[in-house]
């Protein structure tokens, strides 16, 4: 079994899984509802940093009209971050790669470039957000179809090449992303930037909810294969000498987190980082066990793109920071972290 796997925590006792499920839950609960109370009050004297009561989610409250403005920003980041820290999970095992994370397999220039289409061609016009929206999901489809094409060796999926055939399909969406935005007016190149940058604001609870059946199911079904992950990750070997139908289990678990990942940038764009942190950070916490580290990386990415939206609409009240740029600033360094972790124990490796 490879250093990534073995990595961190014990045996998985109930008492253990109980723990850690209960202290992710509450820590979840804590931040969802704490996240709408707080805000930027802006007056003539200046901005002061305000935390309503909880009598404002009372019809008669002043504030409740304000209140209801943040709740569906709330549950939007609670689902994308869950998405797309369950996606990343689940492609890290797969990969066997630590780095691996929903961004890597291309879906998110695929899913983008579908957007930035979307918007050259009036679509948006047409049917408003949902309409980028959708197109971002298809997007999402048909790069998981192209690359798991290129990527398919025989009846299985062979890691190597599936974030080769990720990353050409990434540089080549982005390309094009890039020649549409070149033949765009100014006013369609500023909506698509915009986009493509990831967002929360101006959620809707309508879009919330149609977001939600999808990637509650998506979630529900990586949780399932909880223990085919956990084999996975030791490779595909040693997982059918365990039972697993690997080819099958790894079309699944590609396609889910793929499906996570379009459904997440269909509702808030693409935000990067979450898939990536949040794993990574866990794993060496409560060990690479999935029936733990899975559900608990859900919950985890839900609080962190909490944390991060609260903080793109309150540090530069009345001015809102795009969501997706927050995710960046803390992801890139953490990223270069996990990549010097890597060298330095290849370099270990090596010796001999």
């Amino acid at each position: 079994m490879s250093g990534f796997v073995s990595a961190g925590g014990g045996r998985l006792t109930g008492r253990r899984l109980a723990a850690a499920l209960t202290i992710s839950l509450a820590v979840t609960a804590l931040i969802a509802l704490a996240a709408p109370l707080v805000g930027v009050a802006t007056e003539a004297q200046g901005r002061r940093f305000e935390v309503l009561g909880l009598d404002a989610f009372a019809r008669d409250h002043p504030y409740h009209a304000i209140l209801w403005v943040r709740i569906p920003r709330v549950l939007a980041s609670l689902l994308v971050g869950g998405a797309l820290a369950g996606a990343g999970c689940a492609l890290q095992a797969l990969l066997r790669n630590p780095l691996a994370e929903p961004f890597t397999l291309g879906i998110s220039s695929g899913s983008s470039l579908a957007a930035v289409l979307a918007i050259r061609l009036g679509i948006e016009g047409a049917f408003g957000g949902a309409g980028v929206g959708g197109a971002a999901l298809a997007g999402a489809i048909g790069t998981l179809v192209i690359v798991a094409h290129l990527a398919r060796v025989g009846r299985h999926l062979p890691p190597a090449t599936l974030v080769l055939a990720g990353v050409t399909m990434s540089m080549f969406c982005s390309a094009a992303s890039v020649l549409i935005q070149y033949t765009s007016d100014f006013s369609e190149v500023s909506r698509m930037l915009r986009w493509m940058m990831g967002g929360l604001d101006s959620m809707r609870l309508v879009a919330v909810g149609y977001a939600t059946l999808p990637i509650l199911a998506g979630l529900a079904t990586l949780l399932w294969y909880a223990r085919e992950l956990n084999a996975l990750a030791a490779g595909p070997e040693a997982a059918a000498s365990v039972g697993v139908n690997v080819p099958r289990t790894e079309l699944v678990i590609f396609a889910v987190a793929s499906l996570l990942v379009g459904a997440a940038i269909a509702l808030a764009g693409p935000i990067g980082f979450i898939g990536l942190i949040v794993p990574h950070t866990l794993r060496a916490i409560l060990g690479p066990d999935h029936r733990v580290l899975l559900p608990a990386s859900v919950l985890g990415g839900a609080v962190l793109l909490t944390l991060c939206d609260t903080l793109a609409r309150t540090i530069a009240a009345p001015a809102q920071l795009p969501t997706g740029a927050v995710t960046a600033v803390l992801g890139g360094p953490f990223f270069v972290l996990i990549l010097v972790g890597q060298k330095r124990r290849a370099a270990l490796w090596g010796r001999g």
